[in-house]
């Protein structure tokens, strides 16, 4: 607490400085009432600070130049507060587009600043709604960018329009009209503009929703959509399985003299075109002149052989 009483006194004392970093506020709104009292630049204060960064890497022209402002960031972000994002996030992301642009700017275009930054910043705040207002991206090109953030603001009007005018039959969804006015003011296809209008509409859902108060499990996507054959387990088991098949039969029949090699096979591998399988225990055993039950005791005998060898090929 004396730290604290100490800090505030030499800061009284201390003369007035506009270009001081903002420091650390307790909310949203000190931060905003802040930024709004820092001094504006003139165009040559401007230019010559630029000048001073892009030829001397002069880091305090380049602090001036953002702290003077920060004033248009927080305007921006006004702006997508609609799209149900905080508006700090808003503020930090649009800062750093911000900071981009004072990067790059070139003071012999002659132009302002401010009008380079508005790009740079809505960039940004572009990049963040995208990112963040949904699980699932809703557009991943630049063209489907353009039609989220052109779509949503005329939509908006337009329902704005419809309040207005005492319109009882407005709806969430778009008229044909509608798609057909927006379609041929941004100049794509109809269908893109539907299906963005079906992005824009749908929510997120939960792959697997949590208990519900009476402990039962609620019935949810992953019920569906789970792939089990392509679980990692299931497949290495599926993998051994046809090496087992093959190779590891292969080597086990190696194994076996003729005579058990071939009544295995006889019995459970031979696969004839109509769908039946080889020869009965009684057709080899008058092929070898012993008894069905001999025929069956080698079967036996070659089939214990032939899962040890199994066991230890596996």
């Amino acid at each position: 607490m004396t730290n604290q009483t100490g800090t505030l006194a030499a800061s009284a004392l201390a003369p007035a400085n506009p270009w001081a970093l903002v420091p650390p506020l307790g909310n949203l709104d000190a931060y905003i009432t802040a930024v709004n009292r820092l001094p504006m630049l003139t165009q040559e204060e401007e230019q010559d600070y630029a000048r001073k960064l892009k030829e001397h890497n002069d880091l305090d022209s380049a602090g001036r130049l953002i702290m003077s402002h920060l004033r248009l960031v927080v305007s921006i972000s006004r702006q997508y507060l609609g799209y149900g994002l905080p508006q700090g996030d808003l503020i930090q992301e649009g800062n750093v587009g911000l900071m981009k642009a004072v990067k790059r700017f070139d003071p012999e275009q002659n132009v302002r600043l401010v009008s380079y930054a508005m790009h740079w910043i809505k960039a940004e705040i572009h990049e963040y709604i995208l990112k963040n207002w949904r699980m699932v991206k809703v557009a991943t090109t630049k063209a489907q960018r353009k039609l989220f953030f052109n779509l949503r603001s005329m939509k908006q009007g337009m329902q704005a329009d419809a309040v207005m005018d005492d319109d009882l039959a407005l709806r969430e969804t778009l008229t044909e009209q509608q798609i057909e006015a927006m379609a041929a003011k941004l100049n794509v296809k109809r269908e893109e503009v539907m299906e963005m209008e079906t992005r824009l509409s749908g929510g997120d859902v939960l792959l697997d929703p949590s208990p519900s108060d009476d402990g039962e499990h609620a019935f949810g996507p992953i019920a569906y959509l789970s792939d089990a054959a392509h679980e990692p387990t299931n497949m290495i088991e599926m993998r051994q399985r046809d090496v087992l098949a093959t190779d590891g039969i292969a080597q086990a029949l190696e194994l076996l003299d003729d005579r058990s090699r071939r009544i295995v096979e006889e019995r459970w591998l031979k696969v004839n075109d109509d769908g039946t399988g080889g020869m009965t225990l009684h057709e080899l055993a008058a092929e070898y002149g012993v008894s069905a039950e001999r025929i069956r005791q080698i079967e036996v005998a070659a089939m214990k052989k032939m899962k040890k060898a199994l066991t230890e090929f596996a």
